[in-house]
């Protein structure tokens, strides 16, 4: 291919230019199988960042950014096929704070729409300290109960 520019000033720039080579391109586009597998690994990308996504929006300050495993496709792209998001799991200077800290914790490791495996044992811990913060926090209240109602009579 060839083009001719005619500038300002009289000069002229040939600009010439091999064809283009689309045939391998269209095969990527056309062949079935590929396109398939192309979709296949599309849909996985979505779903995998959605449930990444999921983990870090209800994690806040708990959760850290999203890191994920990639593949590349026929098409030369990369796609998720797998990904984690941190979550710390970080104890209250009481208590409450505590189980509040753990309610969210929990609500992030079960925030996707299909919670997996690691997920759920993340759940399961939160709960597990949130309960015995919560017992802390029933022994706290029956301490303070004992001693806010002891009388002492004086004869």
């Amino acid at each position: 291919m060839k083009i001719v520019l005619n500038a300002i000033g009289g000069n002229s720039y040939t600009v010439t230019s091999a064809p283009l080579d689309n045939k391998k391109t269209e095969n990527i586009i056309t062949d079935p199988k590929i396109q398939q597998e192309i979709s296949k690994l599309q849909a996985t990308d979505s779903k995998v960042r959605a449930h990444e996504m999921a983990h870090q929006a209800a994690g806040g300050g708990f959760a850290g950014a999203p890191s994920y495993t990639t593949v590349k496709g026929p098409d030369g792209k990369e796609y998720a096929v797998g990904g984690e998001v941190p979550i710390k799991i970080v104890k209250g200077k009481t208590p409450d704070e505590t189980i509040k800290n753990m309610r969210q914790i929990k609500a992030a490791a079960l925030a996707p729409a299909d919670p997996s495996p690691q997920d759920l044992k993340v759940a399961q811990t939160a709960d597990l300290i949130a309960s015995k913060a919560e017992q802390e926090k029933n022994q706290q209240n029956s301490n303070d109960t004992q001693t806010t109602h002891k009388i002492d009579f004086y004869a």
